[in-house]
């Protein structure tokens, strides 16, 4: 065989292994994007927090992660909540208590305690008010949990009938992780 004929069927095979390493990579691509979006479909969520009931620890606007599967509320977690028919959109609120446990809030002082024990709450802001229309002390049903924003004077939450005890099955997940805006990107 000739120089020149070598010289081509190098550049061809050369040629055809620059394809195919091109089809693989494409190939690799679109299975990890196929991955990707039947993970943050199922497994995890993206929310954007819509409102400024949850302030200073999330702002209107922040984007978060929620772990959507097999999630059991523990109290201090924030959750992404829907209330059913009667709500259509999430709700990012703070799980207070769970099923069984009992709430008090001290209508003078503000003071939270579950189960008798005073919460250290450093993230609230405001005083806690008792609510319109909800007796304290008040123990939560089996399958309910209840909730309250951290921004207490501006929060729509279990304090409140509209809201009240939210079912466990209307819990979308549980938050995260923090990725908008990036300069506060992270684990909550």
């Amino acid at each position: 065989m000739s120089l020149s004929k070598k010289q081509n069927t190098a550049q061809g095979q050369e040629a055809y292994r620059f394809e195919e390493v091109i089809y693989q990579c494409a190939g690799t691509l679109f299975w990890g994007m196929v991955v990707f979006l039947i993970m943050f479909s199922l497994i995890f969520r993206h929310v954007t927090v819509d409102g400024g009931s949850m302030n200073d620890t999330l702002r209107d606007g922040d984007r978060l992660i929620v772990s959507a599967v097999g999630y059991t509320p523990k109290c201090g977690d924030i959750v992404v909540i829907t209330h059913g028919e009667d709500l259509n959109e999430h709700l990012v609120k703070r799980v207070i208590a769970v099923e069984g446990q009992s709430v008090s809030i001290d209508s003078e002082t503000g003071e939270v305690a579950v189960d008798g024990v005073l919460l250290k709450e450093y993230y609230i802001k405001g005083k806690t008010i008792a609510g319109n229309n909800m007796e304290f002390p008040r123990v939560i049903e089996d399958g309910y949990v209840f909730v309250m924003g951290d921004n207490r004077e501006h929060s729509l939450d279990s304090r409140s009938s509209e809201i009240g005890l939210i079912p466990v099955k209307n819990i979308v997940g549980k938050v995260i992780m923090r990725i908008y805006p990036f300069d506060e990107f992270g684990v909550l």
